[in-house]
């Protein structure tokens, strides 16, 4: 498979809500097989609190990442993550973040993957 940035397409992310759009390069989230996809994330975009059931594996493609581990959203516990940035975190390990300028990740693991936030409240599928 090969691509380019204009290739993708871009829509909603239902787990994430307004300010976050997500491209699905490869694979299936809800399958047991690899998986890579972009997240576009608005200038200010709070990522809550939140555990994923399988590792996550994220790099920094544009924006700044401010990115933590923890069940509770305190932004001066974030390490500031520029383009080249990554971060891999185990399964089920609590994790949270925000975006400084437009940014843009990449994710890319194994399935089946999910979200799951620290507090019902802050789904937005709720």
């Amino acid at each position: 498979m090969l691509g380019t940035p204009e290739d993708l397409e871009w829509g909603p992310v239902a787990s994430m809500g307004e300010g976050a759009q997500m491209a699905n390069i490869e694979g299936t989230l809800s399958e047991g097989a690899p998986f890579t996809f972009r997240l576009k994330l608005e200038d200010g975009y709070e990522i809550k609190p939140h555990t994923h059931p399988a590792y996550e594996r994220v790099t920094v493609l544009e924006g700044t990442l401010h990115f933590a581990q923890g069940e509770e959203f305190n932004r001066d516990e974030t390490q500031k993550l520029p383009v080249g940035g990554y971060a891999i975190m185990s399964p089920g390990d609590a994790m949270y973040g925000y975006a400084e300028g437009e940014t843009m990740i990449q994710l890319h693991g194994e399935g089946p993957w999910g979200i799951e936030y620290i507090n019902e409240e802050d789904d937005p599928r709720n």
